[in-house]
């Protein structure tokens, strides 16, 4: 594949490079820019190299199926892109960023053609196209026709076939344009690539899987066991495991529909698929005096719901972390936003702490990338990812994902 590294002299060129500025924001506000800053190797790359830079991204939803305009509107107001451009400017005041409210039509025309060499244009939000989710062909061919080339680095949308994603690269390809990589996902494709397709010096390879729902992560569990040396399940999705193995799991939440699989799965691991031996359990999530909250073996009591790995656990799940040479991380292991809560997911970052070094270490995204910085340990993994759907999607497909293959 091509990648920014190999583009060369890119004087008057309009380069559309999809982004992922899907940064938490209230009012207004940039909370966290973790995105934007991830992204900036490339756009100063493209600037570097005389590229008039077309920046587009997705911000929040738009949920196009509600039925009242007023709501649709609300939406859009709280996902404008313009907050993302001053945080963007900030970032880098050397180089000028302008904002256009416009998606399509003469307006977004008009303010790309106004660019000059080694300038930033970041346009609204993609989603409020209705047919950027559905990979509209009027709507991909209309954002194709502003550009010369294509960059993707939007690892946390690769896994999406939309418009911005798939639809723009493929009409360009066809054109005889180019098409390429961004340095945020050459880092994560090649990374990622590792837990995809694992050597013999990364064994033992050991997965470590949380999450609310089993349903949600059944493809990446099969696909995990012909690949790894063992898999350790936290989070509320073990719960319908150990159901489905006859235990009491009180009021923790099961998926029912699921039970079968979970029993089929465990049996079929072979003693590779490790469950919690005991777990934190409460009567209440609500933070208020007098709530009970205790650890139990073996079956859980009508009344409560298992909330956290318990000690047991912990002590084992840190025992098959600290023998691994390649660990994958998806999910928290209990409500770790809650400081009750939080010890299995701190025991997981504890274990991956004692290895660095010695072990390819990835956080596959999502919360447990959330609960990676919020503890500060993401230092202490190799790599953590930009893009939970995303990455994991990349490893139950063996690494292939809609926004990179067009790119092939």
């Amino acid at each position: 594949m091509i990648t920014v590294k190999d583009l060369k002299d890119l004087h008057g060129k309009v380069v559309y490079v999809r982004v992922d500025f899907n940064v938490p924001q209230k009012d207004g506000v940039i909370r966290d820019n973790k995105r934007i800053r991830a992204a900036l190797p490339t756009i100063e790359e493209l600037c570097d190299k005389g590229a008039r830079v077309l920046l587009m991204s997705h911000l929040g939803k738009i949920k196009w199926k509600e039925p009242d305009p007023q709501k649709i509107e609300a939406m859009k107001k709280a996902n404008n892109m313009a907050p993302v451009a001053k945080a963007l400017q900030e970032l880098v005041p050397n180089r000028k960023v302008s904002f256009t409210p416009f998606t399509r039509g003469e307006g977004l025309k008009e303010a790309v053609a106004s660019l000059k060499d080694g300038e930033i244009l970041l346009a609204q939000n993609t989603r409020y196209e209705k047919g950027e989710e559905k990979n509209d062909s009027e709507l991909a061919h209309d954002w194709a026709s502003l550009a010369d080339l294509y960059v993707m680095d939007a690892f946390g949308s690769a896994h999406r076939a939309h418009a911005s994603t798939v639809g723009v690269p493929t009409i360009l390809k066809e054109e005889g344009k180019t098409v390429a990589l961004g340095y945020l996902m050459i880092k994560e494709v090649e990374n990622l690539s590792r837990c995809v397709e694992p050597k013999d010096d990364d064994r033992p390879y050991v997965a470590i899987l949380g999450g609310f729902k089993v349903s949600d992560k059944i493809k990446v569990i099969d696909t995990l066991l012909k690949k790894c040396d063992r898999i350790l399940i936290g989070g509320a999705m073990a719960y319908t495991f150990k159901k489905a193995l006859g235990e009491e799991v009180g009021s923790s939440p099961v998926e029912e529909e699921q039970l079968e699989y979970a029993r089929r799965c465990y049996q079929e691991a072979n003693g590779r698929l490790l469950l919690p031996l005991d777990s934190v359990c409460t009567d209440s999530f609500e933070e208020k005096e007098g709530r009970k909250i205790a650890v139990y073996e073996g079956g859980i009591p009508e009344g409560l719901e298992g909330v956290d790995i318990g000690p047991k656990t912990r002590a084992l799940y840190q025992e098959e972390i600290k023998k691994a040479k390649l660990v994958f991380w998806n999910g928290p292991m209990g409500v770790f936003e809650q400081k009750d809560f939080q010890a299995g997911t701190l025991a997981i970052c504890e274990a991956v702490r004692e290895i660095k070094g010695k072990a390819f270490t990835v956080c596959g995204g999502g919360d447990s990338a959330s609960a990676v910085k919020q503890f500060g340990y993401s230092d202490d993994f190799s790599h953590v990812s930009t893009g939970g759907g995303a990455s994991l999607e990349m490893i139950e497909n063996d690494g292939h994902l809609p926004g990179v293959d067009v790119l092939r």
